[in-house]
């Protein structure tokens, strides 16, 4: 598929980019199950690594928010990447945000998308794990309803975390999305410890009824002040993380100013977050010193990128918006340049 993905993308970029999206994970959906899946199959160059107490075949994976319902899992494993992640689920369906709601910035090779947790819930996501053929490494990403209030949000993850638990390699609590209204007040103070906390003894529960233990991750924003950055470190030591995923899409516009969709509402990904993404990764990196690992996820659009999160202090990395636009060879150049 690397060779017939240019043209695909050449395609695929003359239409409406969710409408684009949509019709390539219908594609793969198909095509994985046909005998045509050698389009899609490639080698990527092993480089296994063991982080979160989990083997991985390699440090590049596929970030949350491409397959949020998990329909396209064995397709995206044939590609060669080391992880997936799919989600962010919810507990119950729901649409997402008014449409259009997903925007090319070609030119900087980024994105604004404010989806709003579009998904067919969290049940759903299960089934279609059932479903895939994939015996690698899994991640399940979760968040809460647009209508359960903040501070009732807590349950909502914990009614993901209980269905998802049994399926998962690892699961990730997404409080980071800009496109949930008063999601990211999750990061701070309180609300963040409540959730932290009863996260953890909800954990330990789950532990002894399936008689595995499961990481938790939590993914932070990319719009985060030093300060709170090296808050939110201590907190996570404190409450023994399982690890973080750094970062989500931004709310600053900083690299696309001259695009005339920078006034777009949403979060931006793709190579302008690139720099922002690695300051906060770094200063997480610096304050938890090896206490927990760092998957290092936003603006990655060429091996070089990924080398440089890792330079900051990531274990792995994950790609999005980088994948939209250069296609499965991303993986291959990544893999390279990581070995």
């Amino acid at each position: 598929m690397s060779f017939l993905y240019p043209l695909m993308r050449f395609l695929l970029f003359f239409f409406d980019a969710e409408k684009s999206h949509d019709f390539t994970l219908r594609f793969l959906a198909k095509i994985e199950k046909t005998p045509f899946r050698f389009l899609i199959c490639q080698k990527v160059k092993s480089n296994p690594v063991e982080v979160l107490g989990i083997k991985f075949p390699n440090q590049i994976g596929l970030a949350a928010g491409l397959d949020k319902n998990g329909v396209c899992i064995d397709a995206f494993a044939a590609m060669g990447f080391g992880h997936i992640e799919v989600g962010t689920v919810t507990p119950r369906p729901q649409s997402g945000n008014p449409k259009p709601r997903m925007f090319r910035l070609k030119t900087e090779q980024a994105v604004i998308n404010r989806f709003g947790f579009n998904n067919l819930g969290v049940d759903h996501l299960i089934e279609n794990v059932k479903q895939a053929k994939y015996q690698g490494v899994l991640g399940i990403n979760i968040g809460k309803n647009f209508d359960t209030p903040v501070d009732q949000a807590t349950e909502d993850y914990l009614i993901c975390l209980r269905k998802v638990y049994p399926y998962a390699s690892y699961i990730a609590v997404n409080i980071s999305s800009p496109n949930t209204q008063n999601l990211r007040q999750l990061q701070f103070g309180q609300a963040l410890e409540e959730l932290l906390n009863a996260l953890k003894q909800e954990q330990k529960l789950l532990k002894e009824q399936h008689n595995k233990y499961v990481p938790v991750l939590i993914k932070i924003a990319p719009d985060l002040s030093e300060d709170e950055a090296i808050q939110l470190a201590r907190t996570f030591i404190q409450f023994q993380v399982d690890g973080v995923i750094a970062t989500n899409t931004t709310f600053s516009r900083e690299g696309v100013e001259a695009s005339a969709l920078a006034n777009e509402q949403g979060g931006l990904s793709g190579k302008p977050l690139l720099a922002k993404s690695n300051h906060v990764l770094k200063i997480i990196a610096d304050q938890v010193n090896g206490k927990f690992p760092i998957i290092g996820v936003g603006g990655i659009a060429s091996g070089t990128d990924a080398v440089s999160k890792i330079n900051a202090g990531a274990s792995l990395v994950q790609v999005y918006t980088g994948f939209i636009y250069k296609g499965p060879a991303l993986i291959k150049s990544i893999a390279k340049a990581l070995v």
